[in-house]
């Protein structure tokens, strides 16, 4: 436990999966660690490498992401109630500005995204983590709304996001069971909602 007392409940999960929606329905603060990429021009970031998407950014591999960073924001909310996060526009690969995430004296908040279960583990070693699920739903419903979503949203271009959600939608499995394997708990939206209201 912090010194503060707050704890972080961890919801990762696919693409689509239905995080942000839980977010939204438990109303806890929440720290988005899709805003914690790294830009577009990082020489880090990694780029597929065959078939017909060659060339871009690889967004669905962790080392696309900035797990330190995101590490020490969690740390930070723990310890001091509120931390400094970025803002990062999709559309543009890019963070566009940074804000101050308070949690107003809550005992908990909530840290969602696709790449969330990376940081459980270290999370959990040291006291920070209350719970932590992969939300999933049916593969099917997960690649319409993460599609529709994303076309909705000008994410990227609508070939690009057709390809990304098939490869995506034949990659759920393995995706789960490596965050089962980071320490989450793999519940559906509804089966998380009422457990995280029970907790918080």
């Amino acid at each position: 436990m912090s010194d503060n007392g707050a704890q972080v409940i961890v919801l990762a999960g696919p693409s689509g999966a239905g995080k942000s929606r839980l977010a939204e329905r438990v109303g806890l603060p929440v720290l988005r660690l899709d805003d914690f990429y790294k830009d577009g021009s990082d020489p880090s970031l990694p780029r597929i490498t065959d078939g017909q998407n060659a060339g871009i950014p690889d967004w669905d591999d962790p080392a696309s992401w900035n797990v330190e960073d995101a590490l020490a924001a969690v740390e930070s909310l723990c310890r001091d109630g509120k931390a400094d996060v970025p803002i990062y526009e999709i559309a543009q690969d890019g963070r566009c500005g940074w804000q101050v995430l308070d949690l107003d004296g809550s005992r908990y908040f909530l840290a969602e995204g696709i790449f969330a279960q990376e940081v459980v583990p270290a999370l959990r070693a040291r006291g920070l983590v209350a719970a932590a699920y992969c939300i999933t739903q049916h593969p099917m419903i997960t690649f319409w709304r993460r599609l529709t979503r994303d076309l909705r949203e000008h994410r990227k271009p609508p070939l690009v996001l057709l390809r990304r959600g098939w490869s995506l939608l034949g990659d759920q499995r393995r995706v789960v069971a490596h965050a089962e394997e980071l320490g989450c708990r793999v519940a559906t939206p509804e089966t998380a909602y009422a457990e995280i209201v029970r907790l918080a």
